[in-house]
């Protein structure tokens, strides 16, 4: 007679799930975010692998009778009601009137905004959690902290952003060059007027995780505030953080965007989304298909941007997760 009691010689012991799975099952459930995600990453693909593929220069300006064959063509899609539009086939979304790639110059454009977004979105959430981590954690710096970001957010941020683009533009080309200045002017000039809703954020969490069981616990055996900070607090503190953190590229995209419509980004010949809207004003009546294409990525990035953060707030908040 066996022992059905017994445990099995060789029973089969799972590993424990991991809570990023569980994560990533609450996010597939909403469409908006799995949707975003999918936009997202396909403009990704697009900007940063699509010139691997499509290889016109988005810089070349052709001369003699070629720049007379390609000025202002429409893009293809045009011939299809429109037999006499002037189109190239070789280039699918047309030229500029100075006989540019438009396809080209959208990719070109969309790695620039996007890398500006993701270096000022850095810079934003790094300043922000330093001092929502600080005003929240020591109680002498709570004050000081907090008028600081409510002077920032007083601030009028357009006016001030053109006024040190004046300023600051010409010393920082003669550093790095006019596109290297113009970049660390804008990701500078954006990540340091962005910080105050992350901050404000991450001290709420912090100044309620520090009054948990764990976090007296660990204060209560002699643990420094430095290792409290980061192995207890700013780990809890994640989920704010990353959903800032996908609504500061947004952010970061829009007001790059709106600084190259007005003439205060990068060169003319080096192109943005923004950039490229404010080349394309002038002759959008004639050519509108030159204003719909960089304002529909801008709108399509931002969107799915924003999708993509509600989505990651939903499937971060442990109180959600599993409905």
């Amino acid at each position: 007679m066996t022992d059905q009691s017994a445990a099995p010689e060789h029973q089969v012991v799972r590993p424990p799930r991991s809570q990023w799975w569980d994560v990533w099952d609450q996010f597939k459930k909403h469409s908006g975010a799995l949707f975003g995600m999918i936009v997202f990453v396909t403009i990704l693909l697009g900007v940063f692998i699509g010139p691997w593929i499509y290889h016109a220069d988005a810089q070349f300006v052709p001369t003699g009778r070629d720049f007379i064959a390609l000025k202002d063509t429409r893009p293809i899609y045009n011939a299809i009601w429109d037999s006499g539009a002037k189109v190239n086939w070789a280039h699918p979304l047309g030229t500029d009137q100075l006989g540019r790639d438009t396809l080209a110059r959208l990719m070109m454009g969309g790695q620039v905004s996007i890398a500006v977004g993701l270096a000022a979105m850095g810079l934003s959430l790094l300043l922000g959690t330093a001092i929502g981590v600080l005003a929240g954690y020591f109680k002498r710096l709570d004050g000081p902290l907090m008028r600081l970001t409510d002077l920032f957010l007083a601030l009028p941020l357009l006016p001030l952003l053109l006024v040190a683009v004046l300023l600051f533009r010409e010393p920082l080309a003669a550093t790095f060059g006019p596109e290297g200045g113009v970049f660390v002017l804008i990701v500078t000039l954006v990540g340091i007027t962005s910080w105050m809703q992350t901050a404000r954020i991450v001290r709420g969490d912090v100044l309620a995780l520090k009054e948990r069981e764990f976090v007296l616990a660990a204060r209560s055996i002699g643990t420094p505030n430095r290792r409290l900070v980061m192995r207890h607090i700013l780990p809890n503190v994640l989920s704010p953080i990353m959903v800032s953190a996908t609504l500061g590229i947004a952010t970061a995209i829009i007001t790059e965007s709106a600084l190259s419509f007005l003439g205060f980004g990068f060169p003319p010949d080096f192109p943005t989304w923004g950039r490229l809207l404010f080349d394309s004003v002038d002759r959008m009546v004639l050519y509108p298909e030159r204003v719909i294409w960089p304002g529909l990525l801008i709108s399509l990035t931002v969107l799915s941007v924003n999708y993509i953060g509600d989505g990651l707030r939903d499937a971060l908040d442990p109180r959600i997760r599993g409905r």
